[in-house]
C-alpha cells in the first residue's frame, strides 16, 4: 500500500485513499523544555516517529497510511510560568482534535489515529477519540508513543527534557540540543500509589525539567528513537487488520 503526507497530495488522490485509509495526527506541544532543549519537541518527535513508522510498513501494510500535519500546540498550561510555551487549554485542544476528525469524515476518512507526544494531552486524546467515534462514525485509535519504548534501563520515560527526550531529539538534530550542565536528580514530591498527584510547585520545585539530560548522547537515542518508530510502525499493521 501507498504512504502519502496530507499537505502534499491533491484533493482528487485524497478522495480515492481516504475511504480506506488509516489517517495518522501527530498531536504534540510547543513549550518550554528546560534551559537545553526545543520547544517543539513534543511534535518534533510526535512527527518523526509517526513518518518513520509508516515509511517502515506501509508496503506491508492492508491499507493505505496518510499522515497530516502535525497539530503543534497542546495543553501545556502548566508550563507557562516558565515561559517559551504556546498552550492551548483542555478544552480548546478537545475541539481542534474533534473538529480535525469532523473534516476527515467530511473528506471520506472513516480511521483516524492520533500519535500524541506530550503528556499533557493524554486525557483529551482519549476524550477526543471517545467523541469523535460517537459523534462522526469514526474509528479512531489514541497512542501516547513513548509507551511503546523498551530497554530504557533507569531512564525515566517519557520524563520531560530529561535523558529520554534529549536523546530522541540529539537523534534528530543535535541543533535542537543546547549544552548541558550536570544536575544531581532532582527532589521529588509527595507520592501516592496508583494515584496522578498534579501541583505547580513540583514543576518549580524541578526547575521545569526531569531528571539527567546530560547523560543522554545520540547514538543510544537513535536506537530508542528506531525501536519505538518500528513498535508504532507493528501496531498500524495491527490497525490495519482491526479499524
Amino acid at each position: 500500500m501507498t504512504f502519502v503526507r496530507w499537505q502534499h497530495t491533491d484533493r482528487t488522490d485524497l478522495a480515492e485513499l481516504l475511504p480506506e485509509a488509516i489517517v495518522i495526527v501527530p498531536v504534540g506541544a510547543t513549550e518550554q523544555h528546560g534551559p537545553h532543549l526545543a520547544t517543539g519537541t513534543d511534535w518534533i518527535l510526535a512527527q518523526a516517529v509517526s513518518e518513520q513508522a509508516a515509511a517502515l510498513v506501509h508496503e506491508r501494510s492492508a491499507r493505505p497510511l496518510v499522515i497530516t500535519p502535525p497539530v503543534p500546540y497542546g495543553a501545556s498550561d502548566h508550563h507557562l510560568p516558565f515561559g517559551g510555551t504556546l498552550s492551548l487549554t483542555p478544552e480548546t485542544l478537545l475541539a481542534v482534535l474533534l473538529e480535525l476528525a469532523r473534516s476527515l469524515q467530511a473528506s471520506g476518512g472513516r480511521r483516524l489515529v492520533f500519535v500524541n507526544g506530550h503528556g499533557g494531552n493524554i486525557g483529551v486524546c482519549h476524550a477526543a477519540a471517545a467523541a469523535a467515534s460517537t459523534r462522526y462514525d469514526v474509528r479512531v485509535a489514541h497512542v501516547d508513543y513513548w509507551r511503546l519504548a523498551r530497554d530504557c534501563g533507569d531512564v525515566p520515560v517519557p520524563g520531560h527534557a530529561g535523558a529520554f527526550e534529549t536523546g530522541l531529539m540529539l537523534a534528530q538534530d543535535e541543533e535542537f540540543v543546547a549544552e548541558r550542565n550536570a544536575r544531581p536528580d532532582p527532589p521529588s514530591g509527595p507520592e501516592v500509589d496508583d494515584v496522578s498527584l498534579h501541583t505547580t510547585e513540583s514543576w518549580q520545585r524541578i526547575d521545569g525539567y526531569t531528571d539527567r539530560p546530560e547523560l543522554a548522547d545520540p547514538a543510544t537515542g537513535r536506537k530508542w528513537f528506531d525501536q519505538v518508530a518500528a513498535a508504532l510502525g507493528d501496531r498500524l499493521l495491527e490497525l490495519a487488520e482491526v479499524l
